[in-house]
């Protein structure tokens, strides 16, 4: 490059960084964006270009630290010769000649811009979807996807696949899966309602396929000895005592958090040979909100043959006990609070700068239990113990309402490691 073409790459990324300066967040008409497409390096090319068409010039190169300086300086050389008005459209003068598999590839097909970005009939999907599901799938599940769409980089359905693409490459396979089906179940949505001509996340779905291995990592049952261990520093604790018969219920049961905040007393029959878990109650800001359970269908779990659990029970019923009061409650009496009692009981949390641990973070730190788990694994610990001890995934999935190919898929491996699973 001669000296003039020197200077005015060094002049327009001068007037490039007083953009930024001036317009932070935004990238400048005629920007080059560098990216990474399955590991290898492509230059994101400006859409007035093209007539308003995303097209993208693939580099071929792994996206290692010298490419990627390689590709932000043919990016410069590509800005620069667009602010003089000399931007070669045979990118010949970009690398071609030199490499023969220097390709442009287009991001979608051409076709009419749509009338609503994927944000706007989110929103319209919603709506409508507010008269068929629960508050709290509402404000926890819809939510969520709400959130992951506020962090892609583009709304718009005609860059579908870069939103793709943003998913997978940063989410877990499972969690991209899940907004995926989102996506395309809001998508599906706006084609039968006319908002939009074709879902363009339709036939993503093997590009979201994730391994059984991505899901089963979230199962991290305790050991029983790990288990007796958890339930006596609750026993012990000189603050949180009161909690013991909640986790001995979590961990003898396997019944979900929310059932266990939820049951009340009417649901113990009085001669203690069974529950009857039809309820649970959600926390969705910072309000307790009762509702059906997960599978929105009642199930009975038998006492009979828990000694050990009868006995609990018994113990905490107050003598002149109201049938509709909770079972399990507060320190103050109150509903517990699911997610109060996993930051300042369980897990710990941080308090005016200072962290302070909870039981079962200061019992993985002083070495009484291999490493920290989430409460949750309460359930999975019940449910792993009873496959150990050998009762059938029919029975277990009786017992905590699930279906018995998934206590199969995901939970009949190596259990090796456990003790017995008396309770």
């Amino acid at each position: 490059m001669g000296q003039r073409g020197i200077s005015t790459a060094v002049f327009f990324t001068q007037k490039m960084n007083m953009y930024s300066k001036a317009n932070p967040g935004k990238s400048p008409k005629g920007s080059v964006g560098v990216e990474t497409y399955r590991g290898r390096l492509r230059l994101r090319l400006p859409r007035q270009l093209f007539g308003g068409k995303q097209k993208y010039l693939a580099l071929e190169l792994p996206d290692t630290d010298l490419n990627r300086k390689m590709a932000e300086a043919k990016a410069k050389l590509i800005e620069a010769d667009i602010a003089m008005e000399r931007f070669d459209y045979t990118l010949e003068k970009y690398g071609k000649p030199k490499a023969p598999t220097l390709t442009v590839v287009e991001a979608v097909k051409p076709k009419a811009k749509p009338e609503l970005d994927l944000a706007q009939l989110w929103e319209r999907y919603k709506e409508v979807r507010a008269k068929k599901v629960s508050e709290t799938t509402m404000k926890l599940n819809y939510a969520r996807v709400t959130g992951h769409i506020q962090k892609l980089p583009t709304v718009d359905l005609e860059d579908a696949i870069s939103i793709r693409d943003h998913l997978i490459e940063n989410n877990s396979g499972y969690t991209a899966h899940r907004i995926w089906v989102q996506f395309n179940a809001c998508c599906k949505w706006a084609l039968r309602s006319k908002l939009i001509a074709e879902n363009p996340f339709a036939e993503m779905r093997e590009d979201f396929r994730f391994s059984d291995s991505q899901q089963l990592k979230d199962i991290d049952s305790f050991s029983k000895e790990e288990m007796e261990t958890v339930i006596a520093a609750f026993e012990n604790h000189r603050h949180f005592k009161h909690y013991a018969p909640f986790v001995k219920f979590l961990f003898w049961t396997g019944a979900r958090t929310s059932e266990a905040v939820g049951l009340r007393w009417k649901d113990i029959t009085p001669d203690f040979q069974h529950i009857i878990f039809s309820e649970a109650v959600v926390n969705v800001s910072s309000k307790n909100i009762r509702k059906c359970t997960k599978t929105k269908r009642a199930r009975k779990f038998p006492l009979f043959s828990l000694p050990k659990l009868i006995e609990l029970l018994q113990s905490i019923k107050p003598a002149d006990c109201d049938p509709e009061s909770p079972v399990f409650t507060s320190v103050t009496g109150k509903l517990i609070n699911s997610h109060s009692f996993n930051a300042n009981v369980w897990k710990g949390c941080k308090n005016r700068g200072k962290r302070f641990d909870g039981i079962v973070t200061k019992l993985a730190k002083e070495g009484k239990i291999d490493h920290y788990r989430p409460q949750y694994q309460t359930r999975h610990t019940f449910i792993t113990l009873q496959i150990e001890a050998g009762k059938s995934p029919t029975t277990i999935a009786r017992w905590v309402g699930n279906r018995a190919n998934v206590i199969e898929k995901h939970y009949m491996g190596d259990l090796s490691h456990l003790g017995a699973a008396e309770i």
